[in-house]
C-alpha cells in the first residue's frame, strides 16, 4: 500500500524563512494567519489527507466511477464521506470571503492544501478543486444575486462546481464552439449543446452541481469575440435556495481513461437547460479566464503532487530493497546485500526528484503569494507587479511542473525495477494519473506558445524585465558571499542564457514567426529552470541563516544545501542546451513537407 506524509515542515520553512510571510500582514486575511494558526491549519489538513484521502487513492483507481442507465454517476466507495468531511472542515472555503461562509484566509494556504490533497488522492482532489475555481469566477464576475445564491452552498461542499469549455470538434480553439444560448425573455437563456472532457461533470458527492458553461448567444459574432459565460445548475434552485427540478443537464457518458479513474470525466448534454449570464455578453472568456488561470496553477500543483508522493514511496523502497553491494564496499555487511539507496544511479534519480520538488514547491508558493498581493493589496503599483508575475509565471508553472512531475513519477517507478510495473505497488497509478496534467487546461505546447507569443511582449516586456532585474539583483547582493557562490554563480550563467534566448526571439521571431513556434517549448523549460534555480538560491540563503541560529536544525538545513547544490551542478546546466535548440531556429523543424511524415 503506497504511503503519503504531507511535507508540512518543508512548507513552514518556505513560508516563514524563505518568503517571510509575516511581512504580508498588511494584506486582508494575513494578520489573522499567525504562525501558530498556520501550523495548526496545515497540521489538520495533513491529517485529513494522510488518514482519509490517501487510503482511498488506490481503491478509487481500481473501482472508478460508474454511469447508470438513468444518467446518474456514482463515485468510488468512500468518496462521498470524504467529500462531506472536506466540506465540513471548511477546506473548500479556506480563502473565500467570510460574507459567503468562507474563512477569508490567504489563498496561499488554499494552494498548500491543494498540494496535500492532490498528493494524497489526485482524482478526489479535483472535485473540490473545480468547485474552488468556479467560486473564483463567480466572485470576480458574478452578480451579487448569483454570489449570494451559489457561493454559500459551494463553500459548505453541499454544492459543487465545474467548467465546461471543450466540445467534440474543438479543443483549445474555443472560437469554434457551437453550444448556443437563446434568450428566454425573462433574463435567462436556453442552453443547448454538448461539452466533452468535463471533469466532475456528474457525480453523487453533492446535492447540486453548478456548471459554468461557455456558449454563443444567437446572433453573436463568430470566434472568441462572441462567446459568453453562463451559470447552469444541474437542478433548478427554488425560491428558498433549495435544489429543485432537473434543469435539462445530463451526463451522456463517462470517459474510460488512462488515469484519474476516481474522477468522473463526462460528456455533458445541455438540452435547452436554463442558464444565466455571468458578466457581460460576448465577454465570456474574460470571466472564464479567472477559473482557467486558477485551474492552470492547480494543474501545475498536480504535477508537483504526483512527483512528491512518488518520491516518498521510492525513497522508502530504496531504503528497504536489498540488491548488490556499494561500489566502495559493503554498507550492510550483516545482510546479504546493501539497500539500493547506496548506488549512485539510484541516488541520482532520487536527488533529482527531491531537487525538483523543493524548488517547484517554492515557485508555487511564491506565485500564490503574488496572487494574494494582486487581489488584496491596496497599493496599485504592488498589485500591478504581482499581476505581471502571475501572467508570466502561469504558463511556466503549468508546462514545466507537469512535464517534469510526470518525468519524476517515471523516475520513481524505475527505482522499483520490475515491481514498479506491477499495479499493487502503486507506482503505475502515479505515472498514469500524472500524465493527464500535461494535456488538459491547455496542452504544454500551447502553454509555451502563450508564454512566448503573449506573455513576454505584454506591456512592452515589463513582467520579463522585472523578473530579470529581481534575479540579477539577488545575484549581485549575494555574489561576494563565499557560502553562496555555489548557488549564485550557476544562477548568473543560467540567467544569461535566458536573456540571450529572449533577445534571440526579439531579433528573429518577428520576421519569421515559425522561429518563435519552434523554440517556444525549449524557452518555457529554460525559463522554468532559471526560476527554480532562483528559488534554490533563496532557499540556500535562508537555510544558511537558519543553520547559523542553531536550534538543532543543522542536519536538515545541510540536506537542503546539498540538494540545492545538486540542482545547480546537475540540472541547471540544461539551460545551455535549451538555448542552443532555440538558436537553431525553425528550418529543420519546418523543412519536411506534410506529406513526408
Amino acid at each position: 500500500m503506497p504511503i503519503y506524509k504531507a511535507p508540512v515542515e518543508d512548507v513552514l520553512f518556505l513560508l516563514n524563512d524563505v518568503f517571510q510571510i509575516e511581512r504580508r500582514n498588511n494584506l486582508p486575511g494575513f494578520a489573522d494567519a499567525t504562525p501558530d494558526l498556520i501550523e495548526a491549519i496545515l497540521g489538520e489538513g495533513a491529517k485529513l489527507c494522510e488518514e482519509v484521502l490517501a487510503p482511498l487513492n488506490r481503491t478509487g483507481d481500481l473501482e472508478g466511477c460508474k454511469r447508470h442507465d438513468d444518467g446518474r454517476v456514482t463515485t468510488p466507495t468512500g468518496f462521498k464521506d470524504a467529500h462531506d468531511a472536506y466540506g465540513a472542515g471548511g477546506w473548500t472555503g479556506l480563502a473565500v470571503p467570510p460574507e459567503y461562509g468562507g474563512q477569508g484566509l490567504p489563498y496561499t494556504l488554499q494552494v498548500i492544501m491543494n498540494e496535500f490533497a492532490s498528493s494524497a488522492n489526485m482524482a478526489f482532489a479535483m472535485y473540490p478543486g473545480l468547485t474552488m475555481g468556479a467560486m473564483a469566477a463567480l466572485l470576480v464576475h458574478g452578480s451579487e444575486e448569483q454570489k449570494a445564491l451559489y457561493l454559500p452552498k459551494m463553500v459548505e461542499g453541499k454544492w459543487s462546481g465545474t467548467m465546461n469549455l471543450t466540445e467534440p470538434h474543438c479543443g483549445t480553439d474555443l472560437g469554434l464552439i457551437k453550444t448556443k444560448a437563446v434568450p428566454n425573455g425573462d433574463g435567462s437563456y436556453a442552453i443547448t449543446g454538448t461539452k466533452i472532457f468535463i471533469s466532475a461533470g456528474e457525480h453523487d458527492l453533492a446535492e447540486n452541481i453548478v456548471h459554468l458553461v461557455l456558449a454563443r448567444i444567437e446572433g453573436a459574432p463568430e470566434g472568441v469575440k462572441g462567446i459568453s459565460l453562463f451559470v447552469v445548475p444541474k437542478l433548478r434552485v427554488n425560491a428558498d435556495g433549495s435544489p429543485g427540478e432537473p434543469n435539462g443537464v445530463s451526463c451522456g457518458s463517462i470517459e474510460h481513461k488512462m488515469g484519474i479513474h476516481g474522477n468522473a470525466t463526462c460528456v455533458m448534454n445541455y438540452d435547452g437547460a436554463t442558464g444565466w449570464l455571468i458578466g457581460e455578453a460576448n465577454r465570456g472568456l474574460n470571466a472564464m479566464f479567472v477559473m482557467m488561470n486558477e485551474a492552470r496553477l492547480g494543474v501545475a500543483i498536480q504535477g508537483l503532487s504526483q512527483s512528491e508522493v512518488a518520491y516518498q514511496n521510492a525513497v522508502q523502497y530504496a531504503k528497504d530493497r536489498l540488491q548488490g553491494r556499494a561500489l566502495t564496499g559493503p554498507k550492510a555487511p550483516d545482510k546479504p546485500a546493501d539497500p539500493i539507496i547506496v548506488h549512485p544511479d539510484v541516488r541520482r534519480h532520487l536527488t533529482a526528484i527531491r531537487a525538483f520538488n523543493e524548488a517547484a514547491r517554492a515557485l508555487v508558493l511564491w506565485t500564490a503569494l503574488q496572487s494574494d498581493v494582486a487581489h488584496r493589496s491596496e497599493d496599485e503599483a504592488e498589485r500591478q507587479t504581482a499581476d505581471d508575475h502571475l501572467g508570466l509565471m502561469t504558463p511556466v508553472l503549468k508546462g514545466v511542473l507537469t512535464d517534469l512531475g510526470f518525468d519524476n513519477t517515471v523516475r520513481a517507478q524505475q527505482i522499483y525495477g520490475g515491481h514498479g510495473y506491477i499495479e499493487e505497488w502503486g507506482m503505475s497509478q502515479f505515472v498514469r494519473d500524472a500524465r493527464i496534467a500535461m494535456i488538459y487546461e491547455g496542452a504544454n505546447g500551447i502553454q509555451a506558445m502563450d508564454l512566448v507569443g503573449r506573455k513576454l511582449p505584454r506591456h512592452g516586456g515589463r513582467a520579463l524585465m522585472t523578473f530579470f532585474n529581481e534575479v540579477a539583483a539577488f545575484c549581485q547582493e549575494n555574489g561576494a558571499d563565499e557560502a553562496m557562490k555555489p548557488y549564485v554563480a550557476p544562477l548568473q550563467g543560467a540567467l544569461g542564457h535566458l536573456q540571450q534566448a529572449s533577445m534571440w526571439f526579439m531579433q528573429n521571431a518577428m520576421a519569421k514567426p515559425d522561429n518563435a513556434g519552434a523554440g517556444a517549448y525549449d524557452y518555457m523549460h529554460l525559463f522554468g529552470l532559471v526560476a527554480m534555480g532562483y528559488m534554490w538560491a533563496r532557499i540556500a540563503k535562508a537555510a544558511q541563516a537558519k543553520k547559523a541560529q542553531g536550534n538543532g536544525v543543522a542536519e536538515k538545513m545541510d540536506a537542503k544545501l546539498v540538494t540545492g547544490r545538486f540542482f545547480m551542478e546537475r540540472m541547471l546546466p540544461e539551460t545551455g542546451a535549451r538555448l542552443a535548440c532555440i538558436a537553431s531556429g525553425a528550418d529543420a523543424v519546418m523543412a519536411l513537407p506534410a506529406e513526408a511524415f
